[in-house]
């Protein structure tokens, strides 16, 4: 009779929890108790604060928007490198980690100098790209595009090309195959994919912050801030504003893996 537990189950499972604990919740009871010690008029205040308000407004919408164009984008990239024989495919491929290898501040440093006014890319542009909210989106979409290839990669790896032939030798169209047949199949991994590229958005630092700024109320991101607020040593506030990050980010997570199981458990049935 097989074992129901792979041996050494106990063991594991305690280092598991044990390393769990010491590098993800220790810190994250820290903050938030570091947080609470303000007191709640001095939380209230600092969560209502405009510049905070302002700061966490913006954040939100270039996290959202940067994983929603990676989503779009990093899914045709997969798409190409799944479906497609071509030269260089290689270096495409291997292309598609350089941002995750990339030092954050070299690639915010790298955007800047290409999309100055005065820059190789931003002289022949009409609009503002650095030192503006666009810059901020560009620099999220360069950090977060990876996490949506290398989500959508394995799915697509996994889908048969014969479910597509037999689709369309039933008479489906292209369109009928993609919503019907490939976009079923692929939207637990889009679902994780724009979950990934948002949560990196969300909490980024050194890619912003030399194309942004660092303008309050402009071009001032809730991670900026709270790096403000350690250099003016308010240790407090900033514990502060990263909580409400913390609870902001997690809120979203889980309707974002409320939607995966949904989806998941739909396509079990």
């Amino acid at each position: 009779m097989a074992r129901s537990r792979l041996p050494g189950f106990g063991l594991s499972l305690g280092l598991t929890l044990a390393w769990a604990g010491l590098l993800v919740l220790l810190p994250l009871a820290a903050l938030v108790a570091k947080a609470a010690g303000a007191g709640t008029a001095h939380f209230g205040a600092v969560v209502r604060d405009p510049r905070v308000l302002a700061a966490l407004r913006l954040s939100l919408l270039t996290a959202l928007a940067a994983a929603g164009v990676n989503l779009v984008f990093g899914s045709l990239v997969a798409w190409v490198l799944v479906r497609y024989r071509f030269p260089s495919r290689g270096l495409l491929d291997a292309l598609m980690d350089l941002p995750l290898a990339l030092p954050t501040a070299v690639a915010g440093i790298t955007l800047t100098q290409l999309y100055l006014p005065e820059g190789w890319i931003g002289r022949y542009l009409p609009f503002q790209v650095a030192f503006a909210p666009l810059g901020i989106l560009l620099a999220l979409v360069f950090i977060g595009l990876p996490l949506v290839v290398r989500t959508v990669q394995p799915a697509l790896l996994e889908l048969p090309p014969e479910e597509e032939e037999a689709a369309a030798m039933l008479g489906g169209s292209r369109l009928q195959v993609l919503v019907r047949v490939v976009l079923p199949h692929l939207r637990p991994a889009l679902i994780t994919g724009f979950a990934l590229a948002f949560a990196r958005g969300l909490g980024e630092y050194g890619s912003v912050v030399f194309i942004s700024a660092n303008l309050p109320f402009r071009t001032e991101i809730l991670p900026i801030l709270i790096v403000s607020r350690l250099e003016e040593y308010d240790y407090q506030g900033a514990s502060v504003i990263a909580c409400l990050l913390l609870v902001v980010a997690f809120a979203l997570l889980s309707v974002l893996q409320l939607s995966h199981r949904r989806v998941g458990g739909g396509r079990r049935a």
